[in-house]
């Protein structure tokens, strides 16, 4: 049997994890999963890169998400500059970024104007609910998907949940402005991880401590030590041969 095929985005026989090979396939990456984004990116995001291309893993993706989220602008945008940054620095950037919005930029001021001489119609007030519901589809299954990473985070998935659900119950119910949940639910919970991590952390040197021998057993075992390795140097000495076991030591006459 041959060897397997390499992983899409990397050269056959590379090292590391998968990556996007030039600039121009980093452009179309974003371009595609930009197309294909209707009602939002993101899922579409989390289908291209991290199932189909391989070019990040779930704890990855979820990793720069979060950080795309507090920074200000778009996290899709935020993602593709931190991405193209990391394999081809600025101008990978400049080149995700032009993938997610040079193209659908063009499409979306086209559908604009279509919209603005058929937003009467009824057929496209239902095509445009339809999309909504599959939108919303899409955000959700994407969240169970990212839910699932949660069993390796320091918070685990019953915190998780608990700072998820309190962000859906103020932003989503309570219509509290983003950014006054995000400066009060962030700190908390970066202060919670810091403190499972803290406490990881002192457990795992207990029990170290815990499994090292007594200081007493510690010191008798190298006395015991030092003894045989003298009486080994001593018998190998030739004076220690002529007084081992058999011989009598020498004696003194007047």
């Amino acid at each position: 049997m041959g060897d397997p095929p390499a992983a899409p985005g990397n050269e056959a026989g590379s090292d590391g994890p998968p990556r996007p090979r030039s600039l121009l396939e980093l452009f179309l990456a974003f371009n595609r999963l930009a197309l294909q984004g209707f009602g939002g990116v993101l899922p579409i995001a989390h289908r291209e890169l991290v199932e189909r291309l391989h070019w990040l893993n779930p704890d990855e993706f979820v990793e720069l998400l979060a950080l795309g989220q507090v920074l200000p602008g778009p996290n899709i945008i935020n993602m593709a500059v931190i991405l193209g940054e990391r394999w081809f620095g600025w101008r990978g950037s400049v080149a995700a970024s032009a993938g997610l919005l040079a193209l659908p930029s063009v499409i979306v001021l086209f559908l604009a104007t279509l919209y603005q001489e058929f937003s009467s119609q009824p057929l496209v007030n239902g095509a445009l609910r339809g999309m909504g519901v599959a939108a919303a589809g899409l955000v959700i299954s994407t969240a169970l998907k990212l839910w699932k990473t949660l069993a390796r985070n320091p918070l685990g998935r019953i915190w998780g949940s608990v700072l998820a659900a309190a962000m859906v119950l103020l932003v989503g119910l309570l219509r509290w402005p983003m950014l006054w949940v995000l400066l009060g639910l962030g700190p908390l919970a970066t202060a919670l991880a810091w403190w499972v991590l803290r406490r990881r952390s002192a457990e795992r040197v207990a029990a170290v401590i815990a499994a090292a021998p007594a200081p007493s057993t510690v010191a008798a075992g190298a006395t015991v030590a030092v003894a045989v390795a003298v009486e080994a140097v001593e018998e190998d000495s030739p004076e220690g041969s002529r007084t081992g076991p058999g011989h009598s030591a020498p004696q003194d006459f007047p």
